[in-house]
């Protein structure tokens, strides 16, 4: 993975390609960040934890800037987050997702919001790279 940024930073540099360029730049910066939190290089996993973080860091600021119509700033974080969006295994389905739910709701029969924590842990392990707070939503709907 850090090999694959790597090449894409040079292209970007090669390619004068300004945009890829920063947001790779500030990848990298945040991949060398947590692997000095964490006091060794980064597993593949890691890094696409590090990746996953930055990308919801950034659509948490689209729903900021959205608010406030400041939409040039809208269209910017959204062409970073396809960028960034890259380097992450393909996500989820929401029918997957229901799916997973489904199984968990037979394998932990909840009884009340506090079986939420079970659930989303069972849907977690079935599915790593679904999305957290998509999963979160539809439990707390199936709970309720």
């Amino acid at each position: 993975m850090n090999d694959k940024i790597a090449n894409d930073f040079k292209e970007a540099m090669k390619s004068q390609d300004k945009f890829s360029l920063s947001v790779l730049r500030m990848l990298k910066s945040a991949i060398q960040m947590d692997a000095i939190n964490k006091k060794h290089e980064l597993n593949d996993e890691e890094i696409i934890g590090v990746i996953k973080k930055q990308v919801k860091m950034r659509k948490d600021s689209v729903e900021e800037y959205k608010k406030y119509q400041k939409l040039d700033e809208v269209e910017s974080l959204q062409k970073e987050i396809a960028i960034l969006s890259e380097y992450l295994p393909e996500e989820a389905s929401k029918e997957q997702i229901i799916e997973a739910i489904n199984k968990a709701f037979e394998i932990i029969n909840p009884t009340s919001m506090k079986d939420m924590g079970a659930i989303m842990k069972e849907v977690s392990s079935m599915l790593p790279n679904a999305d957290k707070s998509l999963v979160s939503k539809l439990v707390k709907e199936k709970l309720n």
